[in-house]
């Protein structure tokens, strides 16, 4: 209970500190230092941050070095707030989509909508309008979206053909990628090689927002559209959340709780995650193949996580820091960061395009789990006071991971946990 507290105590201090309103930091006159934190340390990601910091150094003698400061993608937000909370903020923030209503309506994050339309060449105007929605508030943008990503499923093919189970790529063409499909290939290479059937990335039973890959496949939502409904308890989300149980505990097609396999060291049939994760495929032996998520009984589908890039209001260096992120982000670096993160730049999001920065995918596997997933994907959960909510969330779906759970009772027990948070 301690940890959940200081994540939620954590933020509480962010919002009242910037709702206080208090002074900027001020910039100063001597060289400047920039800090961001991120929650990737994945050394290609940290490799291009850290050249295009070097070309920003180059040519702009004031600023003297650019750190990118990884933080454990589990605590990512709890480890921020509480360094804003103590004083010690970084001058740009990589925000998470579910803290996004957050950061943007408590007044943390400076607007930066002069700083970018103001900067030469910028081209202001194509940022596609749905992805900036998230990180807007009175019509001002608070972060830039660098990476609006749909997950798609990487397929060990290897694994599969050695289960002797129908491929994900040979089920599409036959219109037969389903969910229910994809667990039955997961179920027969976990009972042919004893490995991982399927593992939903970055879940491992607590970061449940991530199970949104699947459930959205059945209609079910966390909570209603204007967040002040509970949609944990609905018929869709039960039997959703059924048909996931039984896969863990029966079918044995997902790993079950304290069971973790990693797909990019060969451990797993497939995994649900996103495309930034391509590039842990660079030196594998393995041979694999990228498909969007599996259709549901609602039919196709396809969700999205995002990223935004904010400066901190409370940062020491907020208008030097507007002026990286304006570097950042615009066309050229955009461009090359598109290896990685998918782009909010209408210019960039073509298949000819993504393929040039990103020679491991197809221009089939861009189209199909990239831009035809922005064009069609609902973004995971989020909303205010999301980390008390996610921490009750949690909390109240720790006893659906057990064999013998009874699943309408366990979702019944998270919406009467979190209905107070939702009404707040």
């Amino acid at each position: 209970m301690r940890i959940r507290l200081t994540a939620v105590v954590a933020l509480t201090a962010l919002l009242g500190l910037t709702a206080c309103g208090g002074a900027d930091s001020a910039e100063s006159d001597g060289p400047v230092t920039l800090r961001m934190t991120t929650w990737s340390a994945n050394e290609a990601h940290l490799k291009l941050f850290n050249e295009i910091a070097a070309e920003y150094l180059a040519t702009n003698p004031k600023v003297t070095k650019i750190t990118f400061d990884p933080i454990p993608f589990e605590n990512y937000t709890t480890t921020l707030t509480t360094q804003i909370a103590g004083g010690n903020p970084p001058d740009l923030a990589w925000v998470l989509e579910n803290s996004a209503p957050d950061f943007v309506s408590s007044g943390a994050l400076v607007p930066l909508d002069d700083t970018l339309k103001n900067t030469d060449g910028y081209t202001f105007d194509e940022l596609a309008p749905a992805a900036t929605k998230l990180w807007k508030a009175d019509g001002r943008l608070y972060a830039y979206p660098f990476s609006t990503s749909p997950f798609g499923v990487f397929v060990n093919t290897d694994l599969v053909k050695a289960a002797g189970a129908k491929s994900p790529a040979e089920l599409i063409a036959a219109g037969q990628w389903t969910w229910e499909n994809a667990l039955a290939t997961a179920a027969a290479v976990n009972a042919k090689s004893g490995k991982a059937g399927l593992v939903v990335r970055d879940f491992d039973y607590k970061g449940w927002d991530f199970l949104s890959t699947v459930w959205t496949g059945w209609g079910a939502r966390a909570w209603s559209e204007d967040g002040k409904t509970c949609g944990f308890d609905s018929p869709e989300m039960v039997e959703a959340m059924t048909f996931l149980h039984k896969g863990i505990f029966v079918d044995k097609a997902l790993p079950g709780p304290g069971t973790t396999a990693d797909f990019f060291a060969g451990e797993a049939g497939l995994t649900v995650t996103q495309i930034s994760r391509a590039s842990l495929l660079t030196d594998q032996k393995f041979g694999w193949d990228l498909v969007p998520l599996p259709a549901g009984p609602k039919g196709e589908y396809a969700v999205i996580g995002q990223g935004g890039m904010g400066v901190l209001k409370k940062g020491r260096h907020a208008e030097a820091a507007a002026a990286f992120l304006a570097y950042l982000t615009n066309p050229a670096n955009s461009a090359k960061l598109a290896q990685f993160f998918p782009p909010p730049r209408t210019s960039q999001l073509t298949a000819a395009t993504l393929a040039k920065t990103n020679p491991l995918l197809s221009p089939e596997q861009l189209q199909k789990v990239v831009i035809d997933g922005i064009a069609e994907g609902v973004v995971k959960p989020s909303h205010t006071g999301q980390a008390e909510l996610s921490q009750a969330v949690r909390a109240a779906l720790d006893p659906l991971w057990k064999a013998d759970a009874d699943v309408r009772r366990v979702l019944g027990g998270v919406c009467s946990s979190i209905r107070p948070l939702l009404a707040k």
